[in-house]
């Protein structure tokens, strides 16, 4: 439906239920600039209910007791920390999608940055970088929790969205006032409000003949250049768009070492680090010989989607090389073991 037929129905509709022209105009003005935009109409929280399917109640209770509304847990980082994942419940997770699918994605990013867009492979992000006589890598620190919800709702104001609107999707969007890590709208949020930084960062980077690219708070920039002078000019954009820079995992990388990016080897072939190989060899062969359950005994492994874990490894592996016979070995015989796994449970419920 194009903005001439809504405003033709929707003016019908309004005349029959008694709304007066001045009224009508208004919300049609308010409604031209979402349509201009290509996102949804929204004009109230009852509309908003009615578009997601839930009621106005929910998004309430939503909105003010946010906490219960996310299952939080810690994964264990490389580093030996942890990072604490808050995962929404089943239900708000569905109207954060819809939010996500709706909207969002109707804003585009730049184009320098290369994680969580729709149909953007890994693969993507590493190929500016082969064969280069400098990489430099930096990491953005605490990246989702630096955003706050401020920020969150002047995305949808810029869209047209009414202040009360801008300020109910962003509270849906966002746990304590910060961008949650685990929500599926975050990731692309976060693109979104780096977006001025990656401008503005990529036009000093093109001025110098310098690659740049970002996969969510990696920082990946090679070529012949001051390393120097790009990291005060970085360091001075981030700080003013309210981030910083972790300085310990800065690496500047020379030919004559293993030049990495996201954990990929980008030398000459592009490869996942060995260390990371070999773990999903051992983990393959142990369970092949001991079996899954033993395995995860062995090693105090209580991840409970253990098996799903295993396979999105294996998954970016071959993301950088679809061709490795070993690794596609790996992957057919944990989905042939999660097919027996899932027939056995059924069994035993039957």
């Amino acid at each position: 439906m194009d903005f001439e037929q809504y405003s033709y129905t929707f003016s019908k509709e309004a005349l029959k239920s008694g709304y007066a022209k001045q009224e009508i105009d208004r919300c049609l003005n308010y409604a031209m600039v979402l349509f201009s935009h290509n996102v949804p109409v929204i004009y109230n929280a009852s509309h908003l209910a009615q578009l997601v399917g839930y009621k106005k109640e929910y998004l309430k209770k939503a909105t003010l007791y946010t906490n219960n509304f996310y299952r939080n847990f810690e994964i264990v980082k490389k580093n030996g920390g942890k990072r604490l994942i808050s995962e929404p419940l089943p239900s708000l997770k569905e109207i954060q999608l819809w939010i996500l699918k709706n909207i969002l994605y109707k804003i585009p990013v730049n184009p320098v940055a290369k994680a969580y867009k729709p149909n953007v492979k890994i693969i993507e992000n590493l190929r500016f970088h082969r064969n280069q006589p400098k990489v430099l890598t930096l990491d953005l620190q605490n990246f989702f929790p630096s955003i706050k919800i401020n920020a969150i709702q002047n995305i949808f104001r810029n869209l047209g969205y009414s202040k009360f609107i801008s300020r109910l999707l962003a509270k849906l969007c966002t746990k304590n006032d910060e961008l949650p890590q685990g929500a599926p709208t975050s990731p692309y949020l976060s693109n979104l409000i780096f977006k001025k930084a990656d401008a503005l960062i990529f036009d000093f980077c093109k001025q110098r003949k310098i690659r740049y690219t970002r996969y969510a708070d990696d920082l990946c920039f090679s070529g012949n250049f001051d390393e120097k002078e790009l990291l005060e000019k970085v360091i001075d954009v981030v700080e003013e768009m309210g981030f910083s820079i972790n300085m310990v995992k800065t690496k500047l990388m020379f030919p004559n070492t293993r030049q990495t990016v996201i954990g990929v080897v980008v030398n000459e072939k592009s490869q996942v680090v060995f260390h990371k190989r070999n773990a999903l060899r051992q983990a393959i062969y142990y369970i092949k010989k001991f079996g899954l359950n033993e395995h995860q005994e062995y090693k105090g492994i209580r991840q409970k989607n253990y098996l799903e874990h295993l396979l999105g490894k294996i998954n970016f592996v071959l993301q950088i090389n679809p061709k490795d016979t070993e690794f596609l070995n790996y992957k057919d015989f944990l989905i042939d073991l999660k097919k027996r796994n899932e027939q056995g449970k059924q069994v035993i419920i039957d």
